[in-house]
């Protein structure tokens, strides 16, 4: 009985410790020393990470493309698969991930990770986005499995890079070029993200949450809508919110004029006007200086000299409503009150940027000419 539990004994320990060398291996650097690498940017509100591997030339210029990295599909020996592309670095496949869709070369991809692989010609370069991110490298590829597939023209480099790395270049608010770079070559391609839209997605989600128990981020996306001039319907119903008694908005400038303003964008003048007056009240100094110099951009002098003496009876003989006044009474052509109102500014100017400001105001004054021209 002792012998065949020892027995059962000695096969249990050898079992798990089969099962400890194959699943449960020390962690070392990379096979080949080649090294590990995580890059992301965000691109718009659009995150966008790659994980891969790194080779190093390690003197084998001349004999990376179309030599290691052998020219489009490859029988590596191994897998099940005849018509393998590159995996795009070494050791695991790399990967890359969206956080929203985008356009990979003006073609649409859907938010997620991908395998990413490349069949390199010297000519054309096709980027295969596959939906299996998890296999190693290429060995097991499936072109059913591809998500997405575009071709890229490579780019002779400048300068060899020793060690492969993707790197974002030519940034705008919505678009960015990766570039694999490595030894002497370059292959770009342009990721873009519909900003507008996403904006929209995240606001509509946002305001959803505790973020949206307060005025200010109503008002917020409102006043985003003003500036891209779209979306003004809905930008309406955030601009009630904003300034409802609910969220403590309807003694709110900023709120109230915003709401106007997407009623001046709808075509609803007259209503912007009335929302004006209404918010009036609650603007500071600083608010109504500003509304201010809005009428006047739109010429709508009168407007604009009503509101800066409404600003000055509240905070008299101040820089910026001296300042007001003179701009004020010069839109309207009264260039003589203008230059009295200037005159009182100039000792009040703090700053070299402000009395260089007021003394070319001055001179235009005394010249006869409208400052706000």
């Amino acid at each position: 009985m002792k012998k065949k539990f020892a027995a059962l004994l000695l096969t249990s320990v050898f079992y798990f410790a089969c099962c400890i060398s194959a699943n449960a291996q020390l962690t070392t650097t990379p096979n080949g020393g080649n090294k590990k690498a995580f890059i992301g940017e965000r691109i718009g509100l659009t995150d966008v990470a790659f994980n891969y591997d790194r080779p190093g030339v390690k003197g084998r210029e001349g004999k990376i493309w179309g030599g290691l990295i052998p020219v489009g599909y490859s029988d590596q020996g191994f897998g099940n698969t005849k018509q393998a592309p590159w995996r795009a670095g070494a050791n695991e496949n790399t990967t890359i991930e969206f956080s929203t869709d985008v356009k990979i070369e003006g073609q649409e991809l859907s938010r997620g990770k991908y395998g990413f692989f490349i069949a390199y010609d010297p000519g054309e370069c096709t980027l295969i986005f596959s939906k299996n991110a998890t296999s190693w490298g290429s060995f097991y590829y499936d072109p059913k499995e591809d998500a997405l597939r575009v071709k890229v023209k490579p780019l002779a480099a400048d300068k060899s890079v020793e060690w492969l790395k993707y790197e974002f270049t030519h940034q705008t608010e919505n678009s960015a070029v990766v570039e694999l770079q490595w030894e002497k070559l370059i292959i770009p391609f342009r990721i873009e993200t519909d900003l507008d839209k996403i904006q929209l997605e995240t606001f509509r989600k946002e305001l959803r949450t505790d973020k949206g128990f307060t005025w200010e981020s109503w008002q917020q996306a409102a006043q985003w809508c003003v500036q891209k001039n779209t979306n003004l319907d809905e930008a309406l119903l955030w601009a009630d919110s904003a300034t409802s008694v609910n969220f403590a908005g309807d003694q709110s400038f900023a709120a109230w004029s915003t709401k106007a303003q997407v009623l001046d964008k709808l075509g609803r003048g007259a209503e912007a006007d009335e929302i004006m007056k209404k918010a009036m009240p609650y603007g500071n100094e600083f608010d109504l200086h500003s509304y201010a110099r809005e009428l006047l951009a739109q010429k709508k002098n009168q407007q604009a000299f009503a509101v800066y003496k409404m600003n000055y009876d509240r905070h008299p003989n101040e820089f910026r409503t001296n300042m007001g006044m003179a701009r004020g009474y010069s839109a309207i052509g009264n260039y003589k009150k203008a230059l009295e109102y200037a005159l009182k500014a100039q000792p009040q100017a703090t700053d070299p940027a402000n009395k260089a400001n007021v003394e070319k105001i001055i001179k235009t004054l005394q010249d006869g000419k409208d400052i706000n021209s």
